[in-house]
């Protein structure tokens, strides 16, 4: 120790106290482990398979509560529509699993069967003496007793499967430089579909179709000159449709309606907005609606989110939009982070569809939009809409383990008998970080800059 001339050691200088280093704050703490596990491997595979699985249960809780008193009008137990549908949740659930074990390869074989089989049934349901009429549209067909099938959701399926691998070969090709191999078969065949769902009448079922044409075509890098081409001839043909008639009239003008107008032409909107309303922040709890009681239309399929406001509150319906703000988010992060052209356009194409099928059917109870006859994906109830959801999502599930990273973290966490973990740790390290690409970004890397 270095001494003064005296031999004492020197004397320590009054100073500044040592500045402290700050602490992190909790919200930046938080902030950063949330990032960190948005950005882990496996964050979509259990966003897509917890998210559309606490749907399903709540949806299930609901048409529980939302049906007892139609089943009880009609003569019928009261938990008639609760087992149809746990049934046909039950079956869904043995499809999604299967899609979700199935190789992507024989997912696209399964295009052109499933294609072929929904066209074949759609016109089926125009023959006299097999299709039935529900409510005024003609697009059901009878399998004996009180089951029924409408053919057209299985459509959305098809079309989705059918179009990815289709743009996915001509990608492989390197078609999808040239317009007419964008358009040419994809935009006619979609047209058929929408020409047979449009004669049975149900335009809303048309509009979730017509949204997942575009979401492909979006994928797909279509010039905007020509998505904005195909969209107003859909337009134009919807406004012809709608003008028509004086049905679907009559819903377009009760948007952000609050009295039931003349004829009581806007009852269903109205008292959709009074379930909501009466509601308040966290309900009048399960089965304690007013609304159900015959004053609502339609409680337990396409307004089942008007009851769960009514009975669950604010909380219940946030609660709901969540999870599909969720499930859309993982679909979009599987479709962005694939090299595969059909994982991508598949993921986009069932993204597309669940999230606009919701938007539709939530922005109708809201008042927002027109009654379109849709119902909430995986949530109202009809086992014709849950069973091709459930598929598609297994859909995703699959594509989301097919990610190598993913893949790589499975293995980690589920070691097979005579594996070595280290071997598996260096194929995960193996797999590398994945860099955030853009969907449309690689789908128009092999065009031109100048096309657009």
């Amino acid at each position: 120790m270095p001494t003064s001339r005296t031999g004492r050691p020197p004397a320590r200088k009054a100073g500044r106290p040592a500045a402290r280093v700050p602490r992190d704050n909790p919200v930046r703490r938080l902030h950063l482990r949330a990032r960190k596990a948005w950005d882990r491997p496996l964050t979509a595979y259990y966003l897509i398979l917890g998210g559309s699985l606490l749907i399903t249960v709540l949806g299930l809780v609901m048409v529980y509560s939302a049906s007892q008193i139609t089943a009880l009008q009609l003569s019928l137990p009261g938990s008639y529509f609760f087992r149809k549908q746990f049934l046909a949740a039950l079956i869904g659930g043995a499809l999604l699993f299967a899609a979700s074990r199935m190789p992507v390869k024989l997912h696209r074989a399964l295009a052109y069967p499933i294609l072929a089989g929904a066209v074949f049934m759609m016109v089926l349901v125009q023959v006299p003496g097999i299709g039935l009429s529900v409510n005024g549209n003609q697009n059901w067909i009878s399998l004996g007793g009180s089951f029924q099938i409408q053919p057209s959701e299985f459509g959305k399926l098809a079309l989705v499967l059918w179009g990815a691998d289709l743009l996915a070969r001509k990608q492989e090709r390197r078609l999808l430089t040239q317009w007419k191999h964008m358009l040419v078969p994809l935009v006619p065949a979609a047209f058929m579909l929408l020409g047979l769902i449009m004669l049975g009448g149900d335009m809303g079922t048309a509009i979730i179709l017509t949204a997942i044409l575009f979401g492909l075509l979006w994928l797909a890098g279509a010039p905007t000159r020509l998505f904005v081409g195909v969209l107003s001839v859909a337009l134009a043909i919807g406004f012809v449709l709608i003008k028509t008639s004086p049905n679907r009239m009559s819903r377009l003008a009760c948007i952000g309606a609050t009295e039931p107008g003349p004829n009581d032409t806007c009852w269903q909107a109205v008292h959709g907005i009074y379930a909501l309303a009466s509601g308040g922040f966290f309900g009048s709890g399960l089965g304690a609606s007013v609304e159900k009681w015959g004053q609502l239309p339609e409680a337990h399929t396409d307004f089942i989110f008007a009851i769960t406001g009514e009975e669950l509150g604010l909380a219940g319906t946030l609660s709901v939009l969540a999870l599909f703000a969720a499930l859309g988010y993982a679909g979009i992060r599987v479709a962005g982070r694939t090299e595969d052209p059909f994982v991508r356009y598949a993921a986009g194409g069932v993204t597309t569809w669940i999230t606009a099928q919701a938007v539709i059917n939530i922005g109708a109870v809201l008042g927002l939009l027109p009654i379109a006859g849709v119902p909430l994906p995986l949530f109202s109830y009809g086992g014709s809409a849950l069973l091709p959801t459930m598929f598609a999502i297994g859909l995703l599930i699959a594509f989301a383990r097919e990610d190598p990273a993913a893949r790589a973290a499975l293995a980690m966490r589920q070691p097979r008998f005579g594996r070595k973990r280290g071997a598996v740790r260096e194929s995960a390290r193996a797999a590398g970080p994945r860099r955030w690409n853009t969907m449309r970004r690689r789908a128009s890397a092999a065009r031109s800059s100048g096309e657009r």
